[in-house]
């Protein structure tokens, strides 16, 4: 996350710092230890069969229902991107595929926020769910990219098809 984003975003505009920006992270954090559920014993039993399920009606771990998607939409993020930057996708396929992920992540945030009473302490809880929100200021990052710094972030060098989206 924030691998080609945050250099853009610091290097191109002046909306913030990187000192403004950890304090309003920091606030956030604190604002969601403060307002995490407290802990609940026990935790539910893993049940790999409806897991899907399970995390979607809150009754898995929060690890359980953070990780497995954390790692799979970093990933995919950040396969799109390199492949935008290298021009191995178009400006279209990239905003496709941004869009196709969006609903997963949705579901990702409201299993991480439902499972939230299945954690260890509310540090944790705080900081799983600083960082499902912190995916979709990636998002808001990449939207703000797209339109006003294409030419920064995409190949347009090459005639691709929509080769009108980088002006």
């Amino acid at each position: 996350m924030f691998f080609y984003t945050l250099p853009i975003f610091f290097g191109a505009t002046t909306f913030a710092s990187p000192l403004e920006l950890l304090i309003i992270i920091s606030a956030l954090f604190g604002v969601l230890i403060f307002t995490a559920p407290a802990t609940e014993k026990p935790f539910p039993k893993i049940n790999i069969n409806n897991y899907l399920f399970s995390a979607w009606l809150g009754q898995a771990s929060l690890s359980w229902a953070f990780w497995p998607c954390f790692l799979l939409i970093n990933v995919l993020l950040y396969g799109f991107d390199t492949l935008a930057k290298t021009g191995n996708f178009t400006v279209s396929s990239w905003d496709e595929a941004h869009f196709t992920l969006l609903f997963p992540i949705i579901w990702w945030t409201s299993s991480v926020w439902r499972c939230s009473p299945f954690s260890p302490n509310r540090i944790w809880t705080g900081l799983y769910r600083l960082l499902t929100l912190s995916v979709f200021f990636e998002y808001a990052l990449k939207f703000y990219i797209r339109f006003n710094h294409a030419r920064l972030f995409f190949d347009c060098s090459e005639a691709m098809l929509d080769y009108g989206s980088c002006f």
